[in-house]
């Protein structure tokens, strides 16, 4: 004797006997709707694709963006630190060049070693140093730009001077979206401009 569809339910499956009657069972308006079911699917996911890539894209830029931010502030702070050192640090015999970044213990081109691991930050990047090493303008120091041309800054007087001069690094960072995102030509996301300065006193 043939098992009853019954039987074959309560074991958790079907034979192909069994899916064929229970198939005929169903009304012609319920087979219907379970076809298209999947045609609604399909349409469903048509049009949450293309939204879900776009958060996607987004938070790998905004995640890019974060991490610019991190690491210029890092290359302003540690280069600055570096050039109000002078002779305190073990290995130096004068205060560290301002620059150039080709010089590998200048001040710039320890800030531009920060942000090697940014997107054509060797070519985006403009770092300027205020120091002693470069002279000074009355209580001031002179002031150097390497890297990209950008914008300068000028230096304020340190408040206990000529006893201490107050040095200072600025970075400027031009962040450009990892995912390059438009719409008809027009940029989703536009290029940004990060700038970082830290300002420290040496003693004169």
């Amino acid at each position: 004797m043939e098992p009853s569809l019954q039987q074959h339910a309560m074991k958790g499956r079907l034979s192909p006997l069994g899916r064929k009657r229970r198939w005929r069972i169903l009304s012609p308006t319920c087979r219907s709707l379970l076809r298209e079911s999947g045609g609604q699917s399909l349409i469903e996911i048509a049009v949450m694709m293309p939204i879900l890539t776009l958060l996607l894209a987004y938070a790998v830029d905004f995640g890019y963006f974060f991490i610019a931010a991190a690491n210029i502030t890092s290359s302003a702070r540690n280069s600055t630190q570096y050039s109000v050192m002078g002779y305190s640090g073990p290995a130096q015999t004068s205060i560290p060049p301002a620059g150039p970044v080709s010089t590998t213990n200048s001040v710039a081109a320890l800030a531009m070693a920060d942000l090697q691991s940014l997107l054509d930050s060797s070519t985006t990047t403009t770092v300027e140093v205020c120091t002693k090493a470069l002279g000074m303008n009355g209580n001031i120091p002179k002031c150097a730009s390497y890297g990209a041309s950008g914008t300068t800054y000028t230096p304020a007087t340190d408040p206990e001077a000529p006893m201490f001069v107050l040095q200072r690094v600025d970075v400027t960072y031009t962040v450009q979206p990892p995912v390059p995102l438009s719409f008809f030509s027009v940029p989703l996301l536009p290029s940004l401009k990060f700038h970082r300065q830290v300002s420290m006193r040496a003693m004169d």
